[in-house]
């Protein structure tokens, strides 16, 4: 069991680590918001993680099979998904900067705990790729290789608590971020960047595709 507590725990770093649309979607959006929204936002990434790793760990072969048809057509809609959020907040930033007011807040009603829980749970469940990554290193480890319901479910276990640990730590980060730039300038050169980031995320991912 110890082997696959440390296989979900290795295999849960490696799929959050990667820093890409959604990660820098959490800093941001945690900046912008409050620290309590980011960890709403970081279990709802992990709870996909989580997720991906238990259907992998039951289905194996079979399911990678299964979803490699329609790895293209989820793939487009997470780019659209991304595109949608960078365009979202970099309009967002700069109504909140043209208003002689505080914040970014008086732009529209900011995310509660449980909505970014949601959005961010939703986006990542499109990336399709994430079961086909469980799934491998569920076929080629030989810790994994025959796991009966229980190592299944620590497999998956382990795998969400690894990624619920780097995506809080992501989700302080921007927490620390959003303190620290207090300043409208501030704020709207943050959004403004992190707005053009996710959109060069978002066709990297486009252009992979083929």
């Amino acid at each position: 069991m110890s082997a696959v507590l440390v296989a979900g725990l290795l295999a849960g770093y490696g799929i959050a680590m990667p820093v890409g649309g959604v990660a820098t979607y959490l800093v941001s959006l945690t900046a912008r918001t409050s620290l309590r929204v980011g960890v709403g936002a970081a279990l709802g990434v992990a709870t996909a993680d989580g997720v991906y790793a238990l259907v992998a760990a039951a289905g194996g072969a079979s399911l990678a099979g299964a979803v490699e048809p329609v790895v293209v057509p989820l793939r487009l809609a997470s780019v659209l998904v991304l595109v949608a959020l960078a365009a979202r907040g970099a309009v967002t930033a700069v109504r909140a900067y043209r208003r002689h007011g505080t914040a970014a807040a008086r732009a529209g009603t900011p995310p509660g705990p449980a909505r970014a829980y949601a959005a961010l749970l939703g986006i990542t469940l499109l990336n399709p790729a994430t079961v086909v990554y469980f799934a491998a290193l569920v076929l080629g480890s030989p810790a994994t290789a025959s796991l009966t319901h229980l190592e299944q479910g620590a497999f998956a276990l382990a795998a969400f608590a690894a990624s619920a640990s780097w995506q809080l730590l992501i989700a302080g980060g921007g927490a620390l971020l959003g303190r620290t730039l207090t300043g409208r300038g501030g704020r709207l050169a943050t959004a403004l960047a992190s707005s053009a980031l996710i959109t060069g995320l978002a066709v990297h991912l486009l252009l992979g595709t083929g």
